[in-house]
């Protein structure tokens, strides 16, 4: 009798320890993250982010993919949880349900070209330099090509504005669409050199934060962690764009970029604010159905626009829960 009350014993002991470690494993699991670029001035305000949602039990570890695509088909495939783009044509065409949760930064980019060009109508069969196939500068040369009656020649890719612009000054192309900050900076350093193109007002989502929609639900505690710090960090930024400096840490991927780059963070994003690059909350319905109409007219949603639901696009609970 002892002996089999022994292994009983030793066996509940075991269910126990079983049941303690997989609890613990996990609660260890951290969430994987998907960067279409390198850290930059632009990612900033979202490495501030994860900084306070690490403060408050979030476990994450991040990648950076050489663009947008790669880092959309990771999420497609299950090899990362949580990125950040526009996958509107991936959302449509794929079975897996992704959905987007926040919107990180609206379609405010610029065309800036060589002298050799001063209007939109100048690059009817000339060759652009964009940040990724099927991505927010590929959108925006789409209905450039469709509100202004042009069609672009070659259409080529480096992701990230800093580094198209280097290839612009280096002469390697003669026109590319930037963002903000680094059509501040050409200007302010060589406009003499080139131009900026006059252009419309665009209010879609640039960069918006996804997930499977499987996935959100099942990591529910932490997709709100994520979401809370990041509709805290926008909202924060909207009175006061220097928190972004003094909360980025100087150990983290920011904080290491080079110091010119960090001594305009205070400029970035007192330009950016102003300009209205972001939504302090999040972008939610408001933004959907902008990207609806948008994404539709640049021909990476495809079908009648009125069949097109917002619920198929976007999982509007946790930045509703946040805003509560």
């Amino acid at each position: 009798m002892k002996t089999v009350f022994k292994k009983l014993t030793l066996i509940v002991a075991s269910l126990l320890l079983t049941t303690f470690i997989m609890a613990n494993n996990s609660y260890a699991a951290k969430i994987r993250i998907a960067l279409a670029e390198t850290p930059s001035d632009e990612l900033a305000a979202f490495f501030v982010a994860l900084d306070r949602a690490k403060a408050n039990g979030l476990d994450y570890e991040w990648t950076a993919f050489a663009d947008e695509e790669l880092a959309i088909q990771a999420i497609l495939s299950g090899q990362m949880d949580i990125g950040f783009g526009t996958p509107y044509s991936a959302m449509q065409k794929s079975k897996a349900p992704v959905r987007i949760i926040f919107q990180l930064s609206k379609l405010k980019f610029f065309p800036v070209s060589s002298k050799k060009y001063s209007s939109l109508k100048d690059l009817n069969g000339e060759p652009i330099l964009l940040h990724s196939r099927g991505g927010g500068t590929d959108s925006i040369a789409n209905v450039i090509e469709d509100k202004v009656g042009i069609k672009f020649g070659k259409r080529s890719y480096v992701p990230g504005s800093a580094n198209r612009i280097v290839a612009l000054v280096a002469g390697q192309t003669d026109a590319t669409i930037v963002d903000l900050s680094n059509k501040n900076k050409l200007v302010k350093t060589q406009g003499d050199k080139f131009n900026v193109l006059p252009m419309f007002d665009v209010d879609a989502s640039d960069e918006a934060l996804f997930a499977n929609l499987n996935w959100i639900k099942a990591n529910a505690k932490d997709v709100d962690i994520f979401v809370r710090a990041l509709l805290s960090v926008y909202q924060d930024m909207a009175k006061d764009p220097t928190i972004i400096r003094r909360e980025t840490n100087p150990d983290g991927p920011i904080g290491q970029l080079p110091k010119e780059v960090l001594g305009e963070l205070d400029g970035f994003y007192a330009d950016a604010v102003a300009g209205g690059l972001y939504d302090k909350n999040g972008g939610g319905e408001v933004a959907a159905k902008a990207d609806m109409e948008w994404y539709h007219k640049a021909g990476q949603l495809t079908g009648s626009f009125s069949d097109l639901n917002i619920e198929d696009f976007w999982y509007l609970k946790p930045l509703r829960d946040a805003t509560k």
